[in-house]
């Protein structure tokens, strides 16, 4: 059961500090003040859930590969490198107003390639009609669909996505997965309900900050503690 807890902790620090500030969180802030909100954080969320189950069974497959021995140090090392790699963002690399602009100017693009379409969808479903429409038809709705996509392609292979691997290959997957499922969704609901205004004032450099220190203590806390076998 602790090492349940242990795991939940580490994930669910690590995944907000890892998401707050992030593009994906930018995209779901952008797109909830132009699409139903109820769309964008099924789409968003869907899309982390599935992301952090498939990190964590790589993690957890990790062992059964290669020894416990190798698995542990590099998962240290990939602590302590993502540590280091936070800390650089925070010192000297511009952010902040930076990456937003980037989003909105990508998301922009997109809506004037798709000619508006999905704006025109937004307003539909905010009229009485959506009440009408099956569950099958708003499941796929392309407002949905289009945030899935924007949120699972801007994880993969993001260090939020390693970090969730080489802890579920050190810690309780069950725990990781959990912890990572309601960072994820505290994160996506802040984003969505906050919108833009709240994105804008959220200091990447002080996230970037805390998480680089967490990811280094936790690369500490794996190089003292005795590997599990």
């Amino acid at each position: 059961m602790s090492s349940i807890v242990q795991g939940f902790t580490k994930s669910l620090a690590m995944t907000i500090l890892s998401e707050i500030g992030d593009k994906t969180f930018f995209a779901a802030a952008i797109l909830a003040m132009r699409h139903p909100r109820r769309l964008v954080l099924s789409g968003c969320l869907s899309a982390l859930i599935v992301m952090t189950i498939l990190s964590a069974l790589v993690g957890w497959a990790a062992p059964n590969l290669i020894s416990r021995t190798w698995t542990h140090h590099i998962t240290t090392l990939l602590f302590l490198a993502f540590g280091l790699w936070s800390l650089k963002e925070a010192l000297f690399e511009q952010g902040d107003a930076q990456d937003l602009a980037e989003v909105e100017a990508k998301l922009d693009q997109d809506w004037k390639a798709n000619g508006g379409a999905t704006k025109n969808s937004s307003k539909v479903d905010d009229d009485a009609k959506k009440q009408q429409r099956s569950f099958l038809s708003q499941f796929f709705s392309p407002i949905l669909l289009q945030a899935f996509s924007i949120t699972f392609i801007g994880e993969w292979g993001d260090k939020s996505q390693l970090a969730t691997i080489g802890l579920a290959a050190d810690e309780n997957p069950f725990g990781v997965v959990l912890g990572g499922i309601l960072g994820q969704a505290l994160c996506t609901s802040a984003a969505v309900v906050g919108g833009k205004s709240l994105a804008s004032r959220i200091s990447e450099k002080i996230v970037a900050l805390s998480g680089g220190i967490l990811f280094i203590v936790f690369g500490i806390q794996s190089l003292l503690s005795p590997v599990e076998s």
